[in-house]
């Protein structure tokens, strides 16, 4: 479908009354109507729903459990029972397991997994398979002592294993958290010596853009340190002939074919531990519920994304991001999950689409980094690869530049919706996400999702719309966190999102709701540039200097000084061969003036070996503006939490020289 502009936003794709009518949420806003005799629009109506989901909170939710045959026409005052943020009740009188909900579906037709590799064919696990693996490995656990509550720690990449891990300790009631192999062991041990494990699963090593990676040493290191560990579970991958001392191999871990055994559960039982990014300490462990997460899996994954029994579902992520939880989660819908080991761009840029046509992947979740390197490589997918099965894209991971949403309705698939969310580790969701009701449109998010009552506020605490303002969440969402790990009084559960409004969740970025009810998201609160009172989140200037092709990666800073000034310099790497000659320094300049902001043009701009991120993909913005306002290095930042420690400290010393003139 070509580009709709009329003067107006560019609109690059539209929904059709027959699709709007075929999608699950379509349907599901007609059931709705009719049970509770409300009016949301023939054909229904995104905003009509999305208001009622918020004002009647207790509705929405209790509609959602029966629709999705989680809890079945529950009263509507026992869905809410206590509305406070935090420690809100949810669905007090029920019992839930994740597992089991996500083990219900059982369609021959379809398998459950398809896992593919860097160095093997793509290889299918049926349900039948899945459920017996999970119950292999969930007796396993119980031999083991393995009670509910207690940690079950993975040291794994995403392959099938830590998806029967993580459900076979689901099923029992035991505590799951995972970390990626390409974590060395301070990284590991900063999330794990938190949680202290009882049982340890972990890989022998890795395969990433085509060579091996051994992780024995880091693993007998991880045994070392954990005295809590009471038993390691190895996983091999690199080394099948080799056996850690006194470890438990996988295969005997899950001999025992048998269907799961699920304990019943408090729909706020402790499902998993995830981490926040850890760029200025000890990552906080952030505990998630059941009942919270199956039910706002169900929603998202089946309204919003619109996947369900047929559909093959992929989200590239390691198993330290969110987005792995997330596209497990898929399961909860019926839907075969995609889990890929290796790199996001193996062995050519286009390889993520190269795989949705050999596995037939109906929707392709994937990073904005990824389609943007797409895009700058010049690949045209939906040329080179059958992508006829493909229905839906979606991104996250840092704002979508508007280029990239043209590229992919350009050059993958013209009449393919792009999806572009935004959410969080925090909530194991999306606040900002997509519609299969509402038109996409170039550099925009659709809406607020479903039962999210955000909103932009001013510094005041009142909504803006029309220019940027906090991110905000008014009411409460039962994927909000249990507690932080380590926290018993809430103290650094309630400084991390409700300052300085108690009681309204703040999420730390910067929203721009529009006239029209669409949105974006122009990067974090807290790493905004504000130079003479005009306000402009980082993306914007990213995406200007990111089409300058001589430009690899950059990081731009606003860094409020002690005197009152403000010094806004712009770090960049640059391609092989390339130099900041003054004529780049000028097309850069020019590139930010035009396409971002004559006020926010760099103070200088400065070559750099590389920009460092979290392991999730984020610059690290916030931690570098630290260093150069004079926070030593070792209170700024946690390099253990960086994915190239080594040019960390390229900055370290730029900002000792800049404190030295100073």
């Amino acid at each position: 479908m070509s580009a709709d502009t009329g003067g107006g936003p560019e609109v690059l794709w539209r929904p059709t009354p027959e699709s709007i009518a075929a999608s699950r949420l379509g349907r599901f806003a007609t059931w709705v109507a009719g049970r509770r005799g409300i009016d949301l629009g023939s054909p229904p109506d995104y905003d009509a729903i999305w208001r009622w989901s918020v004002e009647h909170l207790d509705q929405f939710w209790a509609d959602v459990a029966t629709w999705a045959d989680v809890f079945p026409d529950v009263p509507d005052d026992r869905v809410l029972t206590r509305r406070a943020m935090p420690g809100a009740e949810w669905f007090p009188d029920v019992t839930v397991n994740y597992a089991e909900q996500a083990l219900r579906h059982a369609p021959d037709a379809h398998p459950a997994l398809i896992a593919v590799a860097e160095d093997t064919d793509p290889v299918e696990t049926s349900w039948a398979a899945l459920r017996g693996q999970v119950g292999a490995f969930a007796a396993t656990l119980r031999r083991l002592g393995v009670q509910r509550g207690d940690r079950v720690a993975g040291y794994l990449p995403n392959v099938p294993e830590a998806v029967v891990a993580f459900l076979g300790a689901a099923s029992i009631g035991a505590v799951w958290s995972s970390c990626a192999p390409d974590f060395g062991t301070r990284s590991v041990l900063d999330r794990f010596a938190q949680i202290e494990p009882v049982v340890l699963v972990a890989v022998d090593g890795y395969r990433f853009n085509g060579r091996p990676h051994d992780k024995r040493e880091v693993v007998a290191e991880l045994r070392a340190a954990l005295p809590s560990v009471r038993t390691t579970i190895a996983v091999p991958r690199l080394f099948p002939d080799e056996l850690p001392d006194g470890a438990l191999p996988w295969a005997d871990a899950v001999a025992d074919v048998q269907d799961p055994v699920f304990e019943p559960l408090p729909f706020d039982a402790p499902l998993w531990i995830v981490y926040s990014s850890g760029t200025t300490g000890l990552p906080k462990g952030i505990v998630h519920g059941h009942g919270g997460i199956v039910l706002e899996q169900r929603k998202q994954t089946g309204l919003h994304i619109d996947v369900g029994v047929g559909d093959r579902f992929y989200w590239y992520a390691s198993t330290a991001w969110i987005m792995w939880n997330i596209a497990t989660s898929a399961l909860l819908s019926g839907a075969t999950v995609v889990v890929h080991d290796g790199a996001p761009a193996y062995p050519s840029v286009d390889a993520q689409f190269a795989l949705a046509a050999q596995v037939g992947i109906t929707y392709l979740g994937t990073s904005a980094g990824y389609l943007s390197a797409c895009e700058k490589a010049g690949v045209r997918p939906g040329e080179a690869h059958d992508l006829s099965a493909l229905r839906a894209i979606g991104s996250t991971g840092s704002p979508l530049p508007a280029s990239a949403y043209r590229w992919v309705h350009d050059a993958v698939a013209p009449d393919v919706p792009l999806g572009s969310l935004s959410g969080g580790t925090d909530v194991a969701t999306g606040f900002i996400g997509s519609s299969p009701l509402l038109p996409v449109t170039a550099g925009e998010l659709q809406r607020p999702m479903l039962g999210v009552a955000a909103a932009s506020w001013d510094e005041d605490g009142h909504p803006v719309v029309g220019e940027l303002g906090e991110l905000v969440v008014t009411e409460p969402m039962p994927s909000m966190p249990l507690f932080f790990w380590n926290d018993p009084d809430g103290s650094r559960y309630r400084e991390a999102y409700f300052e300085p409004w108690p009681g309204v969740w703040r999420h730390g970025d910067w929203l721009e709701v529009t006239e029209r009810g669409t949105c974006l998201i122009t990067g974090r609160s807290d790493s905004t540039l504000n130079r003479g009172g005009v306000r402009m989140g980082t993306a914007d200037i990213y995406a200007a200097v990111e089409a300058v092709p001589a430009v690899v990666d950059c990081v731009v800073l606003g860094v409020e000084q002690r005197d009152g000034g403000y010094w806004m310099p712009l770090f960049v790497q640059l391609a092989p061969g390339a130099e900041l000659t003054p004529e780049l320094t000028a097309e850069i300049t020019a590139a930010i003036r035009a396409g971002a902001s004559p006020r926010h043009v760099p103070d200088e701009v400065v070559v750099v070996p590389g920009v460092p991120h979290t392991r999730t993909g984020k610059r690290l913005e916030v931690p570098l503006k630290r260093l150069f306002q004079g926070v030593p290095p070792e209170k700024a930042l946690n390099v253990g939490a960086v994915d190239d420690a080594a040019v960390v400290e390229h900055y370290v010393e730029l900002a000792r020289a800049r404190q030295a003139e100073a």
